[in-house]
């Protein structure tokens, strides 16, 4: 008998082993299904591969420079006051959870508990929301994010301590929105943040994940990986407005799931504006589980230098009578790279579905690059569907008109770009934070090479 010899183990394998450095070390819980969450992903973990772009859902998008670089769990806490961080505070918001390097700062925090008003809503930390609400938790955790076959979303959950927990009682509406802030401090560091909203019946909340970068001293950058996950269940009639914000350093690499599920006659709006990262790839997928649900998915990506952007979309119409809208728009300059795919299923069954998808793209520079597919996949007869996507440079007319009017032709160019991008932000219904991102996209759209 020939004795066989185990294949070597690829660059990939190696590379999930190494992010798993760390994991064993995590103290166990005393709940045997969380437990069970973790060792079933680390498991997963030990069997997938990271993506390339021989696969269909990554072909666009290249994360070998990911995998050259090493990266592993903080060891310590960056020391953090409120003023090193008050500038990324939202004003409206009354309830904020910090999280530095993936792990929870509670010194930072304004908790529920926090703010002495009784309204039976949960805004805390993993652990002290588990304690109390085990049971309300438990059905959704880990539950809609699937780590079957994502490499990602299984390190993620291997790594499953700390989280920000959102849970919003029956009838329940909040008035202020709640701010989640995720801050990377440390070179070479890998975190893994996690999220969980539940909206009950009835109830209505706005969630803020924001994901910011403060190296120190201030002004140099260096490269970190953000590997997230978000899970967000609404009840029948819940409302959830979902803005999410990755403004991260020009070096880092950010990798995000984000899966929704929708009950009967329920409503998710999201607006998501991906700035920073050298390598981002966004994946959001929204399932209607009842009748009559609605989503609204806009986003807008702005990008220059070599940067790549990566967005993935699916909206799975399970059931009738849902209604879904998509405006994803993206701003590319320099020799930059961005991806967008978004997928509108309609399964069988799923009559008077009225799904409009649309993606509008704006290169600013002949090396610019874009790559888009949208898709629609149709299996019910009494639908109306609507897809497409746009790709073009700044209107010479539109230029011309602003210089007649005594604009120079950089600021009439800036103007023009500043004003595609804003008709996303405009949708955010945070004031204070719409200003901090119209400035953003002001700065850099003046600076877009």
């Amino acid at each position: 008998m020939s004795e066989t010899t185990a294949p070597a183990p690829t660059i990939a394998s190696s590379y999930l082993a190494g992010l798993l450095a760390g994991q064993s070390q995590l103290a166990s819980s005393s709940l045997p299904w969380l437990n069970a969450l973790r060792r079933a992903a680390v498991v997963r973990v030990g069997e997938l591969a990271l993506p390339t772009t021989r696969d269909e859902e990554w072909r666009f998008t290249d994360i070998s420079p990911l995998t050259q670089m090493s990266f592993g769990p903080a060891q310590s806490v960056t020391p953090l006051e409120v003023g090193d961080v008050a500038h990324f505070f939202i004003e409206e918001a009354m309830t904020r959870l910090v999280f530095i390097d993936g792990m929870y700062a509670p010194q930072l925090s304004i908790a529920e508990t926090d703010i002495g008003i009784d309204t039976g809503v949960v805004v805390s930390n993993l652990s002290a929301a588990i304690a109390a609400h085990a049971t309300r938790i438990e059905p959704h955790l880990g539950r809609h994010a699937a780590f079957d076959n994502d490499a990602f979303t299984a390190q993620n959950t291997a790594f499953l301590r700390d989280a920000a927990v959102v849970v919003v009682p029956r009838d329940v509406a909040v008035g202020a929105p709640v701010h989640l802030l995720f801050i990377a401090t440390q070179k070479e560091v890998v975190s893994t943040p996690r999220c969980l909203v539940i909206a009950e019946p009835g109830s209505a909340v706005t969630v803020i994940e924001d994901y910011v970068v403060l190296y120190q001293p201030r002004w140099q950058e260096e490269a970190h990986f953000t590997n997230a996950v978000t899970e967000i269940a609404l009840a029948d009639n819940a409302c959830v407005n979902h803005v999410r914000i990755q403004r991260e350093g020009n070096k880092a690499f950010h990798v995000a799931n984000c899966a929704v599920a929708l009950g009967r006659a329920s409503n998710y709006q999201s607006v998501s504006v991906a700035l920073g990262a050298r390598i981002s790839r966004y994946n959001l997928k929204v399932v209607q589980k009842a009748e009559g649900a609605t989503c609204a998915l806009d986003g807008l990506t702005l990008i220059s230098g070599r940067q790549l952007a990566d967005t993935h979309t699916t909206v799975d119409h399970a059931k009738p009578h849902g209604t879904s809208r998509q405006l994803h728009k993206c701003i590319v300059g320099g020799s930059a790279h961005a991806v967008f795919n978004g997928k509108v299923m309609v399964r069988e069954g799923a009559q008077r579905t009225d799904a409009q998808q649309s993606n509008r793209n704006l290169l600013l520079t002949g090396k610019a690059h874009i790559d888009t597919k949208p898709q629609l996949e149709i299996f019910a007869a009494d639908v109306k569907c609507t897809h497409g996507a746009t790709v073009g440079q700044l209107d010479s007319e539109e230029i011309f008109y602003l210089q007649s009017r005594g604009l120079p032709e950089t600021a009439a160019r800036n103007l023009l770009t500043y004003a595609f991008g804003a008709e996303v932000i405009d949708r955010i219904p945070i004031a204070s934070l719409k200003r901090q991102l119209e400035q953003a996209v002001l700065e850099q759209t003046t600076s877009v090479p």
